[in-house]
């Protein structure tokens, strides 16, 4: 369903992707892992096309994107759904108009048939009364429901979630783990996701990917990741101080600090 070959992309004198190459195959969770600053935000906005790659491929369900005029871009990204890490709702619109938001902009529906619509998607997430709110009065967790249900709002083949259970206590991190499980067995959907939350990635993964420094490390099933022997991904999974990513960065500052 998505394909990257040598994706690289700079800022300045930053590099920031090193030659990515990833393959998700349709229907599959793929969770791509990694701290902060590894280039995952950065990968998964070429996925949608909100970022040019400087260098590489992409191609989404058999059409390379990578130098797609914006037209047939906007095409491409109706396929997509997605999740933002701080839900990223209106809060100037109700809850129901926020979900129809898209509908609103890209179909012929009337205001009615598209709260309909929403009504349907929030049950999918498991809220119910609450179209009429603000999102000021929901929580943190009941926000994230319904960017989910926003994200399904356009009956997308692909969705994209960017730290799905970051802020989140642990019930309500694992409820939105179930819902990105569930979402994918009922709409057939093809997902990926960015987390460095380790129970998230291996409940929701069929496979997990590790980004270090803007390079794939690790490609492997959740068991292949749990049980590897690249010191950087196990450091990483085990959350251990001590490690090669601590030298790293250590020498790093130091090279910055001599400059």
């Amino acid at each position: 369903m998505i394909r990257i070959s040598d994706l690289h992309k700079s800022f300045q004198k930053n590099h920031v992707l090193r030659g990515i190459d990833l393959e998700v195959r349709r229907g599959e969770s793929m969770v791509i892992i990694g701290g902060s600053g590894s280039g995952k935000s950065v990968l998964i906005k070429h996925m949608i096309g909100i970022l040019r790659p400087d260098a590489g491929r992409i191609v989404i369900d058999g059409e390379d994107i990578s130098e797609m005029g914006e037209e047939a871009l906007n095409a491409v990204r109706k396929k997509f759904g997605m999740l933002f890490q701080a839900a990223a709702l209106f809060d100037s619109l109700s809850v129901w108009e926020n979900i129809g938001f898209g509908l609103k902009q890209h179909t012929r529906l009337s205001d009615s048939a598209i709260r309909r619509q929403a009504t349907e998607k929030l049950a999918m997430v498991g809220l119910y009364g609450v179209e009429d709110l603000r999102p000021s009065q929901l929580s943190g967790g009941m926000q994230k429901r319904v960017g989910l249900a926003r994200a399904i709002a356009m009956e997308p083949q692909i969705l994209l979630y960017d730290e799905p259970t970051t802020g989140l206590d642990p019930i309500n991190a694992d409820m939105i783990n179930n819902l990105m499980i569930s979402m994918r067995e009922k709409l057939h959907v093809t997902s990926v996701a960015i987390t460095h939350d380790m129970v998230s990635a291996y409940k929701i993964a069929d496979r997990i990917a590790m980004l270090y420094r803007g390079q794939i490390l690790q490609v492997g099933t959740p068991d292949d990741i749990r049980n590897t022997d690249n010191p950087y991904v196990r450091q990483f999974i085990t959350g251990q101080a001590e490690g090669p990513i601590a030298k790293d960065l250590e020498k790093e500052l130091m090279q910055r600090g001599i400059q």
